[in-house]
């Protein structure tokens, strides 16, 4: 097995009906840049369009890697805690059984094909949303499932993980958005001290 590179990035930023805005255009074209030089052969992205537009405006800056929808990139809860922490008590309200099970099977199917070695070495870039972002950091660091609650995920911030054969994923870089402007920086969840 080679290692699979990993580059999950939350799309950029959406109006109210998933379409990119300005801002969410121009965090998407910086990512591009940064990404560039890297040797990415895939860009996988969710069917959402917010997802599907930020994938679009990568393949300008990244033309030798193709570009394709995977389903198991979807916006999804990936798990709720039971009992529910007091501070999610209000995220969680009105969340049925069958809707905790779906998204806990679309995140198993996250983790079966993207957080695994690959055949061969693989650079792949994953557009997806903030809670399969937080999901995928939490496997990587073996860490228990509530733990996705609490990791913040900005608008085309970039995760980096390296899976290979025989040892535990590496975590390389989470939610970094160096690439952003300040004024581009931060998760869309709210006002909150930005660092």
């Amino acid at each position: 097995m080679a290692t699979r590179h990993v580059y999950v990035v939350r799309h950029g930023a959406a109006d109210t009906f998933g379409e990119l805005t300005d801002v969410g255009r121009r965090q998407v074209a910086l990512l591009g840049e940064r990404l560039a030089d890297l040797p990415v052969t895939a860009v996988w992205h969710s069917p959402l369009p917010r997802a599907v537009a930020t994938a679009r405006i990568l393949q300008a800056y990244l033309p030798a890697a193709s570009v394709a929808e995977a389903a198991e990139l979807v916006d999804h809860v990936p798990y709720v805690p039971d009992p529910v922490p007091p501070a999610w008590a209000g995220f969680f309200d009105g969340y049925d059984s069958a809707e905790a099970a779906s998204g806990t099977r679309i995140a198993e199917a996250l983790v079966a094909r993207f957080a695994r070695p690959a055949e061969t070495e693989v650079h792949e870039v994953l557009v997806t949303h903030a809670y399969p972002v937080a999901w995928l950091v939490r496997d990587a660091l073996a860490a228990p499932p509530v733990s996705w609650l609490g990791l913040p995920v900005g608008n085309t911030a970039l995760t980096a993980i390296e899976y290979r054969d025989g040892v535990a994923p590496t975590l390389l870089v989470h939610n970094d958005m160096g690439h952003l402007d300040g004024d581009l920086r931060w998760t869309g969840f709210g006002p909150a001290v930005r660092p």
